[in-house]
């Protein structure tokens, strides 16, 4: 999601709802502005030095280059995308927010639209599920009360899918905040957690290792002395 402190997301009721009925990272910061260094900042624990929303091309590499050497399944769902791919699809599609063409310049084949994603929870589940909506969806150009009754729909399709049943684990975040605030809402959702607010400081990095952690790869960049979220986690996840 974008765009918003966690101050100004709890005052759309659908946001309010999910952070009462999850848990809630209440001191989770982004790590820089605009959008596109906070992406990366999740995907190779690094902005690179990145202060623009422009295109730059990275080495190879990032999570999904890393779970695709680990053989650990996963596919990125991008809201707007389309045959023209990740370069050149239009509007509410945002190629700032999707890191994973930036390791490499290439569209990597896990990348794909938002239309696979229900029969995907259905059936068979990657191990790890990216999600990103359009412009529109993340809260960018619409009111965050849109933003917010799309994501809560999104949600529970999630969470009534097999695949999150299973021990799985939901990260809503956003990228930034506003009016000067870099403390963003995360909120955790797993079956094997009960709703709680966390005072804990994490951020991006602190994402990234969790998610690396599970999995069981090197952590990149500076997640490698991030805090992985510990208190957010279920036991079986730390």
């Amino acid at each position: 999601m974008e765009n918003a402190s966690l101050v100004t997301a709890l005052r759309a009721p659908s946001i309010e709802r999910l952070a009462a009925k999850y848990v809630l990272a209440t001191n989770y910061q982004s790590v820089s502005s605009p959008s596109l260094p906070n992406y990366l900042a999740m995907t190779s624990g690094s902005t690179w030095g990145i202060t623009d929303n422009e295109y730059h091309l990275l080495p190879a590499g990032g999570l999904g280059a890393q779970l695709t050497a680990a053989g650990v399944t996963w596919r990125a769902y991008v809201e707007g995308l389309t045959s023209a791919g990740c370069f050149r699809s239009p509007y509410p599609y945002a190629l700032k927010h999707n890191p994973f063409a930036y390791y490499g310049g290439a569209c990597p084949e896990n990348v794909v639209s938002l239309d696979p994603l229900e029969g995907d929870l259905a059936g068979d589940t990657p191990s790890l599920v990216w999600i990103t909506p359009g412009l529109c969806h993340d809260g960018h150009d619409c009111p965050l009360a849109e933003a917010g009754s799309w994501l809560e729909e999104l949600v529970g399709r999630v969470v009534a899918s097999s695949a999150w049943r299973d021990h799985g684990v939901l990260f809503v975040v956003w990228d930034e905040g506003d009016d000067g605030s870099s403390v963003v809402p995360l909120i955790v959702a797993s079956p094997d957690l009960e709703s709680r607010r966390v005072d804990v400081a994490y951020d991006h990095y602190s994402l990234l290792a969790a998610i690396e952690d599970r999995f069981g790869l090197l952590r990149l960049g500076a997640a490698k002395d991030a805090a992985p979220l510990t208190d957010l986690l279920p036991p079986r996840t730390r």
